[in-house]
């Protein structure tokens, strides 16, 4: 049993042409790392909340969302309260407005450990000590008694991870965390998080619009458009042959995380905006931005998301495509463990 899973989960807001997310199937298992990729406004947050049951107010959401076999989908508070405080936890991507700025990183810390598990004062905060140091931070007893300006981004960013492990979670769900931080602190934050998976066999779902990242951190990719799963793979099949336009251009687009050798590959961005909750498509969400997209075919119906080779790939022309992929398709190869 998958310790995450999503089954044609849809969820609607009142007033837009089109559903925030449509039908997602998607699952994590224990001691796997998933990705979930896309550009602003796909819908990727939205997915990452509700396995937590934190669905937009006033949504109309059909489906199923299970953590560890519990039903999230018109749950009970008890139910919502044993997942967050006992089964999943969030690292969400900007660790200030997460932390309250006039209480010590110590109060934030050992506040779930006192208030939902009845522990004492004194063994929450060796607890909270603790993960301050797992997390890298040398002098825990010294940031346990600093408030959130004196501590940089990077630095938060580890104090937001220690405050999501507080609760020996089973699945941790990571939100972008490493966007509002600079290059050398975005591998700093994924080596911790990428060590403390695999030591505590967490299954781990990762947000972000960076495909590369992705790569070098996961086993499999979703890649979201539009509120729909375009097209998901083990991460290395999906680097080698793109079975989507859509992946092909995210591929295209995105600067290597690696130096290639030689002349390095000029980069090809995807032409046009991505669709907004207020526009809609009865074919293809992407077909408007496809350079493959054939009249009569991709514009009539919404492609199913269906099994090519490794892949599961929503595309109508997927089969025909094929064959061109490896000239037309694929921008390069990488070693994602690399």
């Amino acid at each position: 049993m998958a310790l995450l899973e999503y089954e044609k989960l849809s969820i609607a807001l009142p007033g837009m042409a089109r559903p925030v997310l449509d039908g997602i199937d998607l699952t994590v298992s224990a001691g796997e790392v998933v990705a979930l990729v896309g550009e602003s406004g796909s819908g990727k947050s939205v997915t990452a909340r509700s396995a937590l049951g934190l669905f937009p107010a006033g949504a109309s959401v059909v489906g199923q969302v299970r953590v560890d076999g519990r039903e999230l989908v018109g749950a009970d508070a008890a139910d919502l309260r044993a997942v967050r405080t006992g089964t999943a936890t969030m690292i969400f991507q900007d660790p200030r407005a997460g932390i309250n700025p006039v209480r010590r990183i110590g109060d934030f810390l050992t506040e779930s450990l006192r208030v939902s598990h009845g522990w004492a004062k004194d063994r929450a905060r060796a607890r909270a000590a603790e993960l301050l140091g797992a997390v890298g931070l040398p002098d825990p007893a010294r940031h346990l008694r600093q408030y959130p300006h004196e501590l940089s981004g990077g630095m938060l960013q580890r104090v937001m991870i220690a405050s999501a492990l507080t609760a020996e979670p089973r699945l941790l769900l990571c939100d972008e965390p490493t966007t509002a931080l600079d290059v050398s602190t975005q591998a700093e934050i994924m080596a911790i998080l990428g060590r403390l998976q695999r030591e505590r066999g967490l299954g781990m779902l990762l947000i972000t619009h960076d495909i590369e990242l992705a790569a070098a951190a996961c086993d499999r990719i979703y890649v979201m458009y539009a509120g729909r799963i375009v097209e998901t793979a083990p991460t290395a099949e999906l680097f080698a042959t793109p079975q989507h336009p859509y992946t092909a251009g995210l591929l295209g687009s995105s600067p290597p995380l690696q130096a290639p050798e030689g002349p390095p590959a000029r980069l090809t961005p995807i032409p046009g905006s991505p669709m907004g909750l207020l526009d809609s498509a009865p074919g293809c969400s992407f077909a408007a931005r496809c350079r493959f997209a054939r009249p009569g075919v991709c514009d009539q119906s919404p492609p199913p998301l269906e099994r090519n080779g490794e892949a599961l790939v929503a595309c109508h022309l997927a089969d025909e495509l094929a064959p061109r992929r490896p000239t037309h398709m694929r921008w390069r190869t990488v070693d994602h463990r690399n």
